[in-house]
């Protein structure tokens, strides 16, 4: 009698555990694809506040000035052309060019009429995109940091995803 107990709670546990690593390796998976996506999305949003901060740095050129217009040019295709291993860098260098065009922080940037409005719209999108892309890479790196999922190594090998 005691040991066909011992039996169904053995077969119980193998049950939940199996359940549980399931579960988990199937959440892991969505982690990674939704990091991906997010990192897909802001790496186009970042492309497209370089490419505005570029146009604007070209339109506006006679009201910031030949030198100011040309290290804004530079700025934009650095960020542009960077590897990936630069690529962080190089953004920051967009938002700190960015947050200097800009007037105080209640107005929007008044450049080159519709170039500054995209301007401002591309790094307002930029910024959500980061946010959402650091947002999967967190909930990706606490799954992952469990003791479990480091112990059956459910990641299968992959690398944990980078802030950004």
């Amino acid at each position: 009698m005691l040991d066909g107990v011992w039996l169904v709670v053995a077969v119980a546990l193998a049950i939940v555990l199996t359940w549980w690593v399931t579960f988990t390796v199937t959440r892991i998976a969505r982690l990674y694809a939704r990091t991906e996506a997010a990192q897909s999305a802001m790496d186009a949003q970042l492309v497209r506040r370089a490419a505005a901060l570029a146009i604007v740095s070209e339109v506006s050129g006679p009201q910031l000035g030949p030198d100011r217009a040309r290290s804004l040019l530079e700025i934009s295709q650095r960020a542009l052309a960077a590897p990936p291993a630069d690529r962080q860098a190089a953004e920051n260098d967009v938002s700190r060019a960015i947050g200097a065009l800009a007037a105080p922080a209640s107005d929007p940037i008044l450049l080159a009429g519709d170039h500054g409005a995209e301007l401002a719209e591309a790094s307002a999108r930029a910024m959500i995109a980061r946010r959402f892309y650091n947002d999967a890479a967190r909930d990706t790196r606490a799954l992952l940091s469990g003791r479990m999922p480091r112990y059956l190594r459910l990641a299968r090998g992959r690398e944990l995803p980078q802030f950004f």
